[in-house]
């Protein structure tokens, strides 16, 4: 993945076996081609960060874990920009590396954003997909890696939003 970050989709299959610490021979027998590598590429980064919810939700109060699988979030759409160009090679080969990214992202906050509310310490009047829409408003506003700070006081600020607030009448 980090190598098509880098270097797009012109990402050489050399430079790519050796980030994953593996030759070229392994690389091209798990990997007819290109797109193949791309999109699994893709995937995996997918995956790592929506496996993270429950490992999350298990080591941390629910709250702080939503908060931190957001800065993972993060991380992901900005890799996920990085691999645009790879990606976008692999979409015009008919392949859709996206078909099951929203809902596995919606299942993760879900269970994150349920957790949290069943405590008590954010509403649960608050949509899923609200949450993501609002966490990729944040990637495009903030997402480079000179604009981290920007991006932590953002999530704070959203964070503040979902928190529940007792006190505070229902307009």
């Amino acid at each position: 993945m980090s190598a098509f970050s880098r270097e797009g989709p012109d990402a050489t299959l050399d430079a790519i076996a050796k980030d994953a610490g593996v030759g070229i021979g392994t690389l091209y027998r798990r990997f007819p081609t290109r797109e193949a590598l791309i999109e699994a590429a893709y995937r995996n980064e997918l995956a790592r960060l929506c496996d993270a919810a429950p490992r999350l939700r298990e080591s941390m109060l629910p709250d702080a874990a939503l908060r931190e699988w957001m800065d993972r979030f993060l991380d992901y759409m900005r890799t996920k920009r990085g691999m645009a160009d790879a990606l976008r090679v692999v979409i015009a080969s008919g392949a859709d590396p996206f078909a099951q990214s929203r809902a596995r992202l919606l299942a993760a906050i879900t269970e994150l954003l349920d957790a949290s509310a069943a405590t008590g310490a954010t509403r649960e009047d608050v949509q899923p997909a609200d949450v993501m829409a609002s966490l990729s408003g944040i990637s495009l506003a903030a997402g480079g890696r000179d604009q981290r700070e920007q991006a932590e006081r953002l999530l704070d600020l959203l964070m503040d939003g979902l928190r529940s607030r007792p006190d505070r009448a229902r307009l």
